[in-house]
């Protein structure tokens, strides 16, 4: 939304109808709706079930989730890492606005984090089997979340307890005034 509002400063520029609340809420509904359509045809198709593994270890059953319909599964994962990954390109491309909104150099940073953690756990993700599979699924979660919130509200955290002298409102009016 900021991009796009850098964007419709421009007199007679067409992102100024795109500009609102409703757009923002639009795109969100119809990237959920696309997910819901993607869950709903794997789930309806072939869903996962239980499965006895009894060729991993000698005299033990294990007992694991199979994913049912292998291409199912991975375009949900597919979706998802699109949404990941056009996500990195609009904060990429928003890190060269003006420095008031600086933030989006912290985002792009917490998306790079975000699409490296699931590329790096699909592989991790193929390669175990039973309780390490799982292991691999909460780790991948909550390295990403933890990337994602750490390098986007450490910076802040960071000025607001530690240097407050520079989080005051003279400070952003003087680095306008220089400009």
């Amino acid at each position: 939304m900021v991009s796009m509002a850098f964007k419709t400063s421009k007199p007679g520029s067409p992102w100024t109808k795109l500009i609102g609340m409703k757009v923002a809420n639009s795109v969100v509904v119809m990237a959920s709706s696309i997910e819901i359509i993607i869950s709903i045809n794997w789930l309806s198709s072939s869903p996962p079930y239980l499965e006895e593994d009894t060729h991993s270890y000698q005299r033990k059953v294990i007992i694991q989730c199979n994913e049912g319909s292998e291409v199912g599964f991975f375009a949900v994962l597919g979706y998802l890492f699109f949404l990941a990954a056009v996500s990195f390109i609009v904060a990429y491309l928003a890190r060269t606005l003006p420095d008031r909104f600086n933030e989006a150099k912290h985002i792009t940073f917490s998306m790079l984090v975000f699409c490296s953690v699931w590329i790096t756990m699909v592989p991790c993700y193929l390669n175990s089997k039973g309780k390490n599979m799982v292991a691999v699924e909460v780790f991948a979660i909550l390295a990403s979340s933890a990337g994602l919130l750490g390098f986007i509200f450490f910076p802040k955290c960071y000025i607001i307890f530690l240097k407050p002298k520079l989080n005051t409102k003279s400070r952003f009016h003087r680095r306008e005034i220089e400009k």
